[in-house]
């Protein structure tokens, strides 16, 4: 197949590994994809992503048989729309199903349409609102940004003070919610979606703050695992049935279907599981590790979700080989990045056995080396026989990478090591 992925990013590096990785001749250009995408042979031509015309155009002149959307801002953009009007095969959602992550009072509304399981939440417009519900939920205090804020517009505190300034923050830019705190493990399980049916994909786990311990502000993501040895054997099958099929129908039967990856953050707690958010994508660290694991061809399940065809298909396969990603980032982040740093070792730390990398933000100077332009700047994938051996030989990579002022968490798949 002649395969576009859409997007800069790491997520959007291992997608593009996985259909590398098949005995298929496949044709996958990424655009506009990053250096370390190009540095996999793969044709990274510049397009504003997030531009639906701009899109459209390019795909109307190259001609695709397949587009898969990797971030949520051209979702929500609704780049999906002139593409799926015009016959072209797309996985990801349009842009009124996109809302289920554009929107978190979207997606709660939804929630409540298919009686899925989740926390009580309000939608506040202002303090005054803000500080009534607050009071009424009690802390430790959940504040969300109702919209895309790029991972930094939840607030999880103890202190009043700190989620009102919260409130403040993002009540200029619309609506925010308050939601009542869950306190459990947390679980993100991805589904592809056909607008009709679903199939699970291997549940995992990320680590969303900066610091050991999970101190510190929130982030992207500094690393993951999978598979989760600690939940239930009968888990996925349980969030099938009353998570991800109940809200694909729920969105199918008020006309906008939901076509491409449901994802699923998830938090176990001793009243039972409960959704804290869907994202309309593959999520970043996480899709590393499952896709690391994944031995269906991916393509197929693509394909699949966006022609309607996920029900003549068998549930992916997966290793039983675990597997680790440790986020690399710069000084500062997620706070004011420092960017332009060069960066020393790749080739050693590819060269640990088990582990491949993943780019986010990276470009090569004048003299072909690597230098960091973004906050989260690569990732380092690791599978090993063992929660133990795959960990082992992610910190073995991570210690072959020099960047000055880096950061990375010491602790990932620690608990389960």
């Amino acid at each position: 197949m002649k395969i576009l992925v859409l997007g800069p990013g790491a997520r959007e590096h291992a997608i593009v590994l996985a259909l590398l990785a098949e005995d298929a001749d496949h044709e996958v250009v990424c655009a506009p994809g990053n250096a370390g995408i190009a540095a996999s042979g793969v044709a990274t031509p510049e397009l504003a992503y997030t531009d639906p015309a701009a899109v459209a155009a390019f795909v109307a002149e190259r001609g695709f048989d397949l587009v898969v959307i990797g971030p949520e801002a051209p979702l929500v953009a609704g780049v999906a729309n002139p593409l799926r009007a015009a016959g072209v095969p797309v996985f990801g959602p349009d842009q009124d199903a996109a809302q289920l992550e554009g929107s978190k009072a979207f997606a709660k509304r939804v929630m409540d349409a298919a009686e899925v399981p989740t926390g009580r939440a309000a939608r506040v417009a202002s303090v005054a609102e803000a500080g009534a519900v607050l009071d009424e939920f009690g802390a430790p205090y959940v504040v969300k940004a109702d919209g895309l804020a790029a991972g930094k517009g939840v607030l999880v505190t103890e202190d009043r003070d700190a989620a009102i300034a919260h409130v403040e923050t993002w009540a200029p830019h619309g609506d925010v919610l308050v939601e009542e705190f869950l306190d459990g493990q947390e679980v993100s399980l991805f589904f592809f979606a056909d607008g009709h049916d679903v199939l699970p994909l291997s549940p995992a786990q990320d680590y969303k703050r900066i610091f050991d311990g999970d101190a510190g502000p929130n982030t992207g993501g500094m690393g993951a695992y999978s598979p989760l040895p600690w939940v239930a054997d009968d888990f996925v099958a349980e969030i099938t049935r009353t998570v991800a099929l109940p809200t694909v129908r729920q969105l199918e039967a008020e006309g906008t279907p939901f076509v491409g990856l449901l994802y699923c953050g998830l938090i176990v707690t001793e009243k039972g599981v409960r959704v804290i958010e869907f994202n309309a994508r593959f999520g970043d660290p996480e899709t590393q590790v499952v896709l690391a694991r994944l031995e269906s061809p991916l393509s197929q399940y693509l394909l699949a979700a966006a022609t309607g065809q996920l029900a003549a298909q068998p549930e992916p396969r997966f290793s039983d080989e675990p597997a680790v990603i440790v986020v690399v980032a710069s000084e500062g982040y997620p706070g004011e990045v420092v960017t332009g740093r060069p960066i020393t070792g790749l080739d050693a730390a590819a060269a640990v056995p088990g582990v491949h990398l993943v780019h986010a933000a990276t470009a090569r100077d004048a003299d072909g080396g690597w230098v960091a332009t973004g906050g989260r700047v690569l990732g380092v994938v690791a599978r090993g026989e063992t929660f133990a051996a795959a960990r082992e030989r992610a910190y073995e990579s991570v210690g072959l990478i020099t960047l000055a002022g880096a950061q990375h968490r010491t602790d990932i798949a620690a608990r389960v090591a």
